[in-house]
Order: structure tokens, then C-alpha cells, then sequence
């Protein structure tokens, strides 16, 4: 018998805050995370900006020192969000029904880059010994399993900006499937380093806006590229009568997933949105998707011109016109930029928050709509809509797209 599945735990590290109280507050009153880079030095790359993680400590996020000196920020930030996604959630599950999805599209970029100038400059035996496990990709989901007593199923996936979404779907599926009580899934990315901003600036996938206010543009003519962001989102996705029993709040309740792949290019995404819009179907037909629903989409939005009008039309060709003109469609992205691997779990965060809440948080900066991108992107202020069903999507270089459906939940 298949399995109701609902979120009951969050954690969010991100450019609009360190906890999801603070993200969610800043989403609500169209607070933009982008500024000038502050960590390293800009003096020899082609982009200024991008969209930082602030006033990170760590300590005060519930990460042990030793770890954090140890481990990549990456591994670092996963961490941070796991343990406020587990914040009264601890001590709930049996240990071999617990399990971790979660994902990051570049790993420890941060470490390979610092272990490569030091064997350079200094010859191989200065290469850190935790190089290896510091940078690879699933080191992060490995070590919250370790932090949180997680037994169960452990799966990373890694599919570029759709891990964090792709994560979340196959946990949803796992639980759903019986193989899991539980799953802590989601994505992390610390990829603001020289050697990230340089390879996305030369393949000409960043936007050169010099104003950090004025930079991440989704679905604006003025759209250039996107802002690089960082940082990590986490959900505790639980079996419906598990939580039930246990009394856990609720959020929003999983009841549909698409993945799909364009197989068309390896970085830009089919004009026509085909693909795209099969995930968006196939996440809304699971759901059970009807005309009374008032449906909200947290988009992919990244700001790139082929991205925002492929998947306008991904949106119309999965739901009609008609539905798609109803839909209240935001991008989060004009405010946190574009965290990769991370975006999907900082996302369905947000669309979850929106369904319980009936809130829908802004598209900042959409101030010259594109032609082409003609639906309702909720520009430059909240909106209150009494909400029944939210998707989340997310598409990745290689051409994969994935899509998360919630239902509201009456606790």
C-alpha cells in the first residue's frame, strides 16, 4: 500500500538569512541577498557580485567546531540546515527507517581549488589528507546520517541545479514506497570561489550587471544571466500517519514528483520547454491536479533569456493557457540568486511556506516584463491567495528537470 508522505522539519542556510524563519521573513518583504563578493578577491574575475551567505557562525547553527575546520563549506552548510530541519524532530524515528537524500552540484569546490594551489606551489605532499573526503559530493549526506543516527536509505544525487528537487522526489518515492519512515533530504552549494565564477562567467551564463540591486532579473526583458548564490535547503519529509501518531507539525503535505531529461543540449534547455513541462505534468496528474485548485509555482526563474520564456512556455504547455494565466508563479531566485544544487531544497521550502501561510512571496525587479514571458510572476510585492497546491521546479545543465507537487495540509 503506497504511502502518504509530509514535510514536519526545515533548515535553511542562505543569502536571505541563516534559519528559515529569517529567509521566509525576507522572501515575504522583497529583501535582495545579492551584493558585491566579499570573500575573496574580484580584482581578476569578469563578475563583481553574487549572493553570499552573511554572518555565518557555524557554532551557533549547532555545528561542532572540529567539523567545521575538517569539512568543506558545502558539507558545512548541509550540516547547519540538517540540524534545524531535525530541531525537535530528534530521537522520533528508528534509526534503520531514517534516512539522508541529499545532494550537491559541484561538492567541495572550495577544497579541491585550495589543495591544488597548495601542491602547486608546494609539491604533493602538502595535499591535505582529508582532500578526499572534504570534496566528494556525497560526503555531506554521509555526514548527516552520522550527526542525526540515520541507518536507512543514504543516496546523493548529484543532477547540477535539479539536486536539491531530484533529492527530495526520490526520498518522497522512497517513503512512499515503504523503504523509509523518513528521509532528511535536500541540497547544499558553496560555489562562490574564483575557479566556479570564472568557468560559469566564460560560458557566458552569468549576468554582468555591475548593481548587486539590479542583477537577477527573472522573467524581465533586461534579464542577463544568473546571480551565483550559496548555501543549503533541508526538509524532513515524514510518513503521513508516522507524524500523525507523533503529533509533528505539519507543512505542506509531498503528493507529486516529474523527472525528466531534455536530452537536447548541455547546457541550454529545449526552446519548446517539452521536457519540462512532461515533469510539470506528470508532478500535477500525481497530485491529482483539477480546475477548482488554486495553484502557486515557485519557478526555476533563473534570469537567463533562454531559461525564463522555454519555461513560460513549459508552463502553459504542461497546464493550458487558461490554468497557467490563474497561477500565481514567483521566482525566489530574484532575491537569493541562483544557489545550484542548493535551489530546489531552498525552494520547496519556499512553496511549502507559501501554501501554509497563503502567501505567495514577490519577483523582485520585474519592472519591464518580457513579451514572451506573459503570465502572472507576482512582481515586486506579496500576495495573499488562499492556496491548494504548489509546485516546485528545478532544470539542470545536462538537461534535467524536476518538479515537486505539495498539497496544503490542515493540522
Amino acid at each position: 500500500m503506497e504511502k502518504r508522505v509530509v514535510i514536519t522539519g526545515m533548515g535553511a542556510i542562505t543569502p536571505l538569512g541563516n534559519d528559515v524563519e529569517t529567509l521566509w521573513n525576507n522572501l515575504l518583504n522583497g529583501v535582495c541577498g545579492i551584493d558585491y563578493i566579499t570573500r575573496i578577491d574580484t580584482a581578476d574575475l569578469p563578475v563583481k557580485i553574487a549572493a553570499e551567505v552573511k554572518d555565518f557562525d557555524p557554532e551557533k547553527c549547532g555545528v561542532d567546531p572540529a567539523f567545521a575546520r575538517r569539512n568543506d563549506l558545502f558539507a558545512i552548510y548541509a550540516m547547519a540546515a540538517s540540524i534545524e530541519a531535525m530541531k525537535g524532530n530528534e530521537g522520533c524515528f528508528d534509526p534503520e527507517r531514517l534516512g539522508v537524500y541529499v545532494g550537491s552540484g559541484e561538492g567541495g569546490f572550495d577544497t579541491i581549488l585550495r589543495e591544488i594551489v597548495k601542491w602547486t606551489d608546494k609539491g604533493s605532499k602538502w595535499v591535505s589528507p582529508l582532500l578526499i573526503p572534504s570534496m566528494i559530493s556525497n560526503i555531506a549526506a554521509g555526514n548527516i546520517a552520522i550527526r542525526h543516527n540515520a541507518c536507512g536509505v543514504c543516496v546523493p544525487i548529484v543532477t547540477a541545479c535539479a539536486t536539491g528537487t531530484h533529492s527530495i522526489g526520490e526520498a518522497y518515492r522512497a517513503i512512499k514506497h515503504g523503504y523509509a519512515d523518513a528521509i532528511i533530504t535536500g541540497g547544499s552549494e558553496a560555489a562562490v570561489n574564483p575557479i566556479s565564477i570564472a568557468g560559469f562567467a566564460n560560458c557566458k551564463a552569468l549576468t554582468r550587471a555591475e548593481d548587486p540591486k539590479q542583477a537577477s532579473l527573472p522573467f524581465d526583458q533586461r534579464r542577463a544571466g544568473f546571480v551565483l548564490g550559496e548555501g543549503a535547503g533541508i526538509v524532513l519529509l515524514e510518513e503521513y500517519e508516522h507524524a500523525k501518531a507523533r503529533g509533528a507539525k505539519i507543512y505542506a503535505e509531498v503528493c507529486g514528483y516529474g523527472n525528466t531529461c531534455d536530452a537536447h543540449h548541455v547546457t541550454a534547455p529545449h526552446p519548446e520547454g517539452i521536457q519540462a513541462a512532461r515533469a510539470i505534468k506528470m508532478a500535477l496528474d500525481e497530485a491529482k491536479f483539477n480546475d477548482n485548485d488554486v495553484l502557486h509555482i515557485n519557478a526555476h526563474g533563473t534570469g537567463t533569456p533562454l531559461n525564463d520564456s522555454s519555461e513560460t512556455a513549459a508552463i502553459k504547455l504542461a497546464i493550458g493557457e487558461e490554468n497557467a494565466r490563474k497561477a500565481y508563479i514567483n521566482s525566489t531566485k530574484s532575491m537569493t540568486g541562483h544557489l545550484l544544487g542548493a535551489a530546489g531544497g531552498v525552494e520547496v521550502i519556499a512553496a511549502a511556506l507559501a501554501l501554509y501561510h497563503g502567501i505567495v512571496p514577490p519577483t523582485i525587479n520585474l519592472d519591464e516584463p518580457d513579451p514572451k514571458c506573459d503570465l502572472n510572476y507576482t512582481p515586486n510585492k506579496a500576495v495573499k491567495a488562499d492556496l491548494t497546491i504548489a509546485i516546485s521546479q528545478s532544470l539542470g545543465f545536462g538537461g534535467h528537470n524536476s518538479c515537486i507537487a505539495l498539497r496544503k495540509v490542515e493540522n
